[in-house]
């Protein structure tokens, strides 16, 4: 996918201005495709030259002058054309992954403190993807067309996100100091005989 198709995808849902975008990419469809706000601006001239999206000067009170960009015809139908284009099978590329295969021949606590930190970044955004789907799509089985398009990939990055948890957090386990054994228990103490006096005044 080029960073055009994902723009095309965001302003087809709203216009926006280009520091709008880069706002939307840092929060919402940024979970899935990154870009940089200079990478987003030179994409947006392309797109403009190309006929894809048009412009409009917006005054605003007290601020410059903002351009605020809207998807064209021919840009639905690149949009179109390219939803329909056969998507090749993403195989997964970990460089974390590769380092936990390759632990044993490097600094172990290193690598372990690392992943330690990735858990973390990873148990937050769990937690923003499911505050994310509480808060907007309290009852999913009401869902249709692209609301449902919309909650359903938040699913999917709410189950990536529960991949890694799991992952890192079973790699961890496995590599943490196992605790000492507990001695066994002592038996319990034979009771002392008794006494003739004790005998004796039963």
């Amino acid at each position: 996918m080029a960073l055009e198709h994902a723009i095309l995808v965001s302003l087809s849902e709203r216009s926006a201005s280009g520091s709008d975008l880069t706002r939307r990419f840092d929060a919402s469809i940024g979970y899935f495709w990154t870009a940089t706000h200079q990478q987003i601006y030179r994409v947006l001239g392309r797109m403009e030259a190309d006929g894809w999206i048009t412009s409009e000067a917006v005054p605003q009170p007290d601020r410059p002058t903002k351009k605020v960009y809207a998807v064209t015809d021919a840009g639905r139908a690149e949009l179109h054309r390219w939803i329909g284009e056969p998507t090749p099978t993403e195989a997964m590329r970990s460089s974390l992954g590769v380092k936990m295969r390759a632990a044993s021949y490097g600094d172990r606590a290193a690598l372990l403190d690392d992943l330690r930190r990735q858990l973390d970044d990873h148990t937050k955004r769990l937690s923003l993807f499911e505050f994310m789907a509480a808060r907007d799509f309290p009852d999913p089985s009401a869902l249709h067309g692209r609301a449902l398009d919309v909650y359903l990939v938040l699913r999917g990055g709410l189950l990536l996100e529960q991949f890694w948890v799991a992952w890192l957090t079973e790699y961890l386990e496995a590599h943490s100091p196992q605790p000492p054994a507990a001695p066994p228990a002592a038996p319990p103490a034979a009771p002392l005989p008794s006494s003739p006096d004790d005998q004796e005044n039963r």
